[in-house]
């Protein structure tokens, strides 16, 4: 869609005429978002067509900021551990969550999967997978803390990991790590695919 549509789908009922003559005497779209809101009143002869056009340009910016916060490649276990200190380790409970990648090692994005308690999360790999793949990855980590402050994965976590990489193995969709974080370091959790 071309600026003029876009616009004309977020005022609504705004007449097109005037989107038109408010790009124009702006000079296009990235003037448009930088006029104070008085200015865009002006423009737009309506307060709340002004409001709604603010919000949508603020929605944007943010979409915006929160690409560039997201780290761009996750090539090892500590730029892993980096994403999910701010995150997860001041928690008190535990929260696992998935990072899909894309084929260059990107992240695509982020979802918390599961949330528990001082001492585990109730989670499957069926869920796990069915976010990774929503995200379209090529490949994922998980990682998860420790609320506790020890890093060191648990018998459970270990089970855990290995039946989600048997079922990733599965789908073609592999996964590269498993991360637990904890406010004494982290540790990482590596499988070995199966042999043929």
């Amino acid at each position: 869609m071309d600026d003029l549509t876009l616009l004309a789908e977020v005022l609504g009922s705004a007449s097109r005429l005037a989107l038109k003559r408010a790009l124009a005497s702006t000079g296009g779209l990235d003037d448009l978002a930088r006029c104070a809101p008085e200015e865009l009143e002006t423009l737009l002869g309506d307060p709340r067509r002004a409001r709604r056009l603010r919000a949508a340009f603020q929605l944007g910016e943010r979409r915006a900021e929160l690409a560039r916060s997201l780290p761009p490649q996750l090539a090892s276990s500590a730029d892993v551990a980096a994403w999910a200190e701010a995150r997860l380790v001041a928690l008190e409970h535990e929260e696992l969550w998935v990072l899909a990648l894309d084929g260059r090692g990107g992240l695509r994005g982020a979802r918390c999967v599961a949330r528990g308690g001082l001492h585990g999360v109730g989670v499957r790999a069926p869920d796990v997978l069915r976010v990774a793949l929503r995200l379209g990855a090529s490949a994922f980590v998980v990682v998860h803390n420790h609320p506790s402050g020890d890093a060191t994965p648990s018998t459970e976590d270990q089970l855990f990991t290995q039946k989600l990489a048997e079922a990733a193995e599965t789908v073609g969709l592999p996964l590269l790590d498993h991360v637990v974080v904890a406010r004494g370091g982290f540790s990482s959790i590596v499988v070995e695919p199966r042999s043929a």
